[in-house]
């Protein structure tokens, strides 16, 4: 199977060739995929080097001219470097684009911690008006990302190298998708935690929401799930840092007796590299960890 960075790649230069309204900008990262998208297209595939506020900046100004740009890089020197020009350039000059990320959380840990980016999520949401796309396979990356770059809003998506085993169909909406049903609880997976949080949840009464797309936020969707004049228990389980959506799912059940739990990646910064695996269940987001935690916070 390829990997969601892949299927970017193909599918990026594939929109390329078919909508002349379509600009890649990039900061090195992935060049080398691009090169034939870059001879076919030299005035709209752009590559700025290692200089990332250029990168953003750059795509804003394409945005101007009313070119639909999408700009890449790892998360790190997507969101947390430039965010300036991401919140300036883009946000406060009223334009669109698509911003696509690699490295996720820890998808390299060799690289040290400056490639890594737990709280791009939580950062991006300090912001009004972007959508954030957390896809679970490439299949899914394909499908948001067709459906970024055919709009004219401000869109972000997260790629990452884990994946879970298949693809869930994504819709024509935002909203949460039912992966198991329950009456014990609400679990939300979001992206590439899904398959974790089935292995985690395997035997619990508890319902299964999975989320591709998490701002918005589907808080009717939530609401549906837990039920009518119910108290609820709720967990959201993301890739990112832990508690990034805890405060949109408490106000989504504002009139609801609740609780929330939110699991994610750890604030302490884990001084050493390992593998992506070993970082995965060193801030408790593997099976085991998800079942231990998810299984005290319900009281099983």
């Amino acid at each position: 199977m390829d990997t969601m960075r892949d299927r970017f790649i193909s599918t990026v230069s594939q929109m390329l060739d078919e909508d002349p309204r379509l600009a890649l900008v990039l900061a090195e990262i992935s060049r080398d995929g691009f090169g034939p998208a870059e001879r076919a297209h030299p005035d709209r595939v752009v590559n700025v080097g290692i200089r990332e506020q250029l990168l953003v900046g750059a795509g804003a100004g394409m945005a101007l001219t009313g070119l639909r740009p999408i700009v890449h890089t790892f998360a790190s020197f997507l969101v947390e470097r430039p965010f300036e020009q991401v919140k300036l350039d883009f946000g406060h000059q009223g334009v669109g684009g698509v911003l696509v990320s690699a490295g996720a959380s820890y998808d390299w840990p060799a690289g040290g911690f400056t490639h890594m980016a737990p709280g791009d999520v939580a950062l991006m949401d300090t912001l009004d008006g972007w959508t954030v796309h957390v896809p679970g396979h490439p299949d899914e990356a394909e499908a948001l990302l067709r459906k970024a770059a055919a709009g004219d809003d401000r869109v972000y998506v997260r790629l990452s190298l884990q994946s879970n085993d298949r693809a869930r169909p994504i819709g024509a909406g935002t909203g949460f998708t039912s992966a198991r049903e329950g009456a014990g609880g609400v679990v939300v997976a979001v992206g590439p935690m899904l398959d974790n949080v089935l292995a985690a949840t395997e035997g619990l009464d508890v319902t299964v929401l999975y989320a591709t797309t998490v701002r918005p936020f589907d808080g009717a969707g939530l609401r549906r799930a837990v039920g009518a004049g119910r108290a609820a228990d709720v967990v959201v389980v993301e890739p990112y840092l832990a508690g990034t959506s805890t405060a949109v799912a408490n106000d989504a059940l504002a009139d609801v007796p609740h609780r929330v739990l939110g699991l994610g990646v750890g604030r302490a910064e884990l001084r050493a590299y390992g593998e992506m695996d070993e970082h995965l269940a060193a801030h408790g987001l593997d099976a085991r960890g998800l079942r231990e935690r998810i299984g005290a916070f319900l009281g099983r």
